[in-house]
């Protein structure tokens, strides 16, 4: 357990785990609308028909999609420049390992993508990670503005088209949002289909949502990477506990202005573009808010203590976040309970929380007796052979 005043490399460790643990979770509640529902081909603002679930999405929609995602991408980041750093002062090439670790994570990627899940986000790791290790060596500064400019102009830009194509043809856009034919053959095979069948649509559906998204994970995942590299540069998770009081009005202002511009969809007849603003610019200024209030509420030991468990989850975050896909396919898909297109957005979001509650009391009790998660130690034994 951390210790009321923790050294600050124990405090560094701690508060990263504690990040990880809240990002796994807000990422499970946001999943689950995939996991139960056809949610990539529909229009989440016309499909749910009682209020119960209209209001259930909306909160889902507001406090947790496009909002954990960030966190994880940024904490991915600042991992690999700790790496990067020890490697430095060892005096170990780092390049060759980082290329071993991401291509390890590329193999999880694809059993994950292909025969468990196809909403996988470990491939576009990877694949950025192998971008990203070799931009390392820059400092702060110009990993900050690198990542600004690579993810704010694709951004801006993709929001101006979105807007004149609303304005111009709002119909059209509302007819290219809503897959009819792709929310049948979904509801098909995850409900009712074979394994084979079940199977097929994954790769279906990874195919739809990856062929444009993996690569625009050089504009969405990698700045997100460098944003969190600088960050361990500035050794700003570490000076956290000593400079608690400059994260409050950050915590105050970003969690403000990301709950505002995440909310503009509900308020506007321009739903496609608030949704790109939602996503692009509220979300990730809501992350940053996140990040405030969970180092400010470390501050106390009770909470440290209280949520332990969500630290042990956040140090096994690869196991953690593979079992949450076994555990809701097998509840919601054809080959498990089939309970797929059945539950609703409440149900569907308690189970979440329910699970990943289980989770952290199961790796809190696993690390009483071991150091590393399991699929932690197969990445560790399959990068470096020992």
């Amino acid at each position: 357990m951390p210790t009321l005043k923790p050294t600050a490399s124990s405090e560094r460790i701690a508060a990263l785990d504690y990040l990880r643990g809240f990002a796994l979770l807000g990422i499970f509640v946001a999943n689950m609308l995939f996991f139960h529902t056809p949610y990539v081909y529909i229009d989440p603002f016309t499909w749910f028909r009682s209020l119960s679930d209209e209001v259930s999405h909306m909160w889902v929609d507001i406090l947790f999609q496009s909002s954990f995602y960030p966190l994880f991408a940024m904490l991915f980041g600042y991992g690999m420049n700790m790496q990067y750093e020890k490697a430095v002062r060892l005096g170990r090439p780092f390049v060759p390992t980082a290329a071993r670790r991401m291509g390890v994570l590329l193999l999880f990627g694809i059993v994950h993508a292909f025969l468990i899940w196809p909403g996988d986000i470990l491939i576009t790791y990877a694949l950025m990670g192998l971008i990203f290790m070799w931009m390392l060596r820059l400092p702060a500064a110009a990993l900050t503005a690198i990542g600004a400019v690579v993810y704010i102009v694709p951004m801006a830009l993709l929001t101006l088209l979105t807007f004149f194509a609303e304005k111009l043809d709002p119909d059209g856009m509302m007819g290219a949002y809503a897959d009819i034919t792709n929310v049948n053959r979904s509801i098909d095979a995850y409900a009712g289909g074979s394994f084979g069948e079940v199977t097929a649509q994954r790769a279906a559906d990874w195919l739809f949502m990856n062929t444009a998204s993996i690569p625009m994970g050089v504009f969405m995942i990698l700045p997100l990477f460098m944003f969190g590299a600088a960050a361990g540069k500035l050794r700003l998770i570490e000076k956290a506990s000593d400079s608690w009081k400059k994260w409050i009005l950050p915590a105050v202002l970003f969690t403000a202005a990301g709950l505002a511009l995440k909310s503009l969809p509900y308020f506007t007849d321009l739903r496609f573009t608030t949704q790109m603003v939602q996503d692009s610019i509220g979300g990730p200024l809501l992350t940053v808010g996140y990040v405030g209030l969970v180092l400010l509420l470390l501050q106390s030991g009770l909470i440290r203590k209280v949520f332990h468990p969500v630290a042990s989850a956040g140090r096994m975050s690869l196991t953690v976040y593979l079992t949450q896909s076994i555990i809701a396919t097998l509840i919601f898909y054809s080959y498990g309970l089939g309970y797929y297109g059945k539950v609703s957005v409440s149900l569907g979001t308690w189970l979440a929380v329910a699970i990943f509650a289980i989770q952290c009391i199961l790796a809190d009790l696993y690390f009483q007796k071991f150091r590393q998660g399991p699929l932690e130690r197969i990445w560790r034994r399959l990068t470096y052979g020992k």
